[in-house]
């Protein structure tokens, strides 16, 4: 019997699977520890859609989005004084918290903390001691949980779902050539009506060496463009497609087909009121508007403008343990597959839904903001 559709809408016609991987020791250790029955099997396998159609009718609605961010204390005093330590990894991204358990946050905390991820792009604990089910509830305090349809979740907990990257090879073999999966630079959820807000990772089975995963900053890459070249993108608006492939109801042998939907390139962070550049390599299919040639080189060069500056970049070493949380709205993220599943690795994620991405002429820089311009970029802001 097939397991339940998340959404009742789906009908999957597929057979479920019954996975052999025997799970690493870590995981089930803590799996266990938090009550997870894992006696029908890991992970729990919802019904998958087969047809577009059913998933572009999911969440296909607006709804409202008041992100926690903005409510928080600009100084962050409950947060950053509770902490032993906060460690700054890099100037323009990522910053580690040392001494706060994740699961004890108050509100006032949380709230906090959603701010300082606003500004620092991805924010890392070590040390946790965290369920899936506190996972989920701490999700939940950023925004509606996503409940994705073609991912493993965890039994019993809907809305956290499985990383485990043996698993996931067994579905789609790497190798050291095409890694794959998560190996490539990408934001999450881009094809939503309303795309991903902060997700939660925490790792709880690391490889001793490599499976580092490293973010890059999309306030800084924006900040990286000419002011004359942002005048060229600001307002501009790209069609961005699911990950997944799906068929088409009416006509299944025309091949797969992606969920599409149209943003903006340049969006504004509503916590920081800052713009970033809003694109990813992996999922940003085209430019509204312009042709295919001029669309491939104007995105051929944002995406290198990311990816290949490395000072606007943070790499981070996974320890047993350890959580990130980052804001998909003003990054891209990239997981290396270095250790080629020598080792084991397993993780549970969840991702909390934001806000439709909004474009503000008038929204500065961080740069801006923050006054860090030196004497040559006022200079060539006031000519343009």
């Amino acid at each position: 019997m097939a397991p339940a559709p998340i959404d009742s809408r789906i009908v999957d016609v597929a057979e479920p699977r019954k996975d052999t991987l025997a799970l690493p020791s870590a995981a089930r250790e803590r799996l266990e520890k938090d009550g997870i029955d894992l006696s029908a099997g890991y992970p729990y396998r919802p019904s998958r859609p087969l047809f577009v159609d059913d998933v572009y009718n999911v969440r296909n609605y607006d709804r409202p989005h008041i992100d926690p961010a903005t409510r928080a204390d600009p100084e962050k005093k409950a947060l950053l004084s509770a902490a032993k330590q906060v460690i700054h990894l890099t100037r323009h991204i990522g910053t580690e918290i040392v001494g706060l358990q994740l699961k004890d946050l108050t509100d006032q905390q949380r709230d906090e903390l959603g701010l300082l991820i606003a500004e620092r792009s991805v924010v890392f604990f070590r040390d946790q001691d965290i369920s899936p089910q506190q996972q989920k509830e701490l999700g939940e305090h950023f925004g509606e949980i996503e409940v994705h349809p073609q991912v493993p979740q965890v039994p019993g907990v809907t809305g956290v779902t499985v990383i485990w990257p043996a698993l996931q090879a067994t579905e789609n073999p790497a190798n050291f050539r095409r890694p794959g999966g998560s190996s490539r630079w990408h934001t999450d959820l881009v094809h939503e009506r309303q795309p991903a807000g902060v997700t939660h990772l925490h790792n709880d089975t690391v490889p001793t060496t490599g499976g580092d995963t490293l973010w890059a900053s999309g306030y800084a890459a924006y900040e990286k463009l000419s002011p004359a070249f942002r005048k060229i993108i600001d307002g501009r608006t790209a069609i961005y497609r699911s990950a997944h492939p799906y068929l088409d109801r009416k006509n299944p042998e025309a091949g797969p087909k992606y969920v599409e939907r149209e943003h903006p390139l340049v969006r504004v962070h509503p916590a920081t009121g800052w713009k970033v550049l809003w694109v990813n390599r992996a999922m940003t299919d085209r430019i509204v508007g312009l042709d295919k040639a001029e669309s491939d080189v104007i995105l051929g060069y944002l995406f290198d403008v990311y990816e290949k500056n490395v000072d606007i970049q943070v790499r981070f070493k996974w320890s047993p343990r350890t959580s990130a949380l980052w804001d998909n709205r003003i990054t891209i993220h990239n997981a290396s597959w270095d250790y080629e599943n020598s080792e084991p690795r397993h993780g549970t994620r969840v991702t909390s839904l934001a806000e439709k991405p909004f474009f503000d002429p008038s929204a500065p820089t961080r740069r801006e903001k923050l006054g860090l311009l030196g004497k040559d970029e006022i200079e060539e802001l006031a000519k343009n």
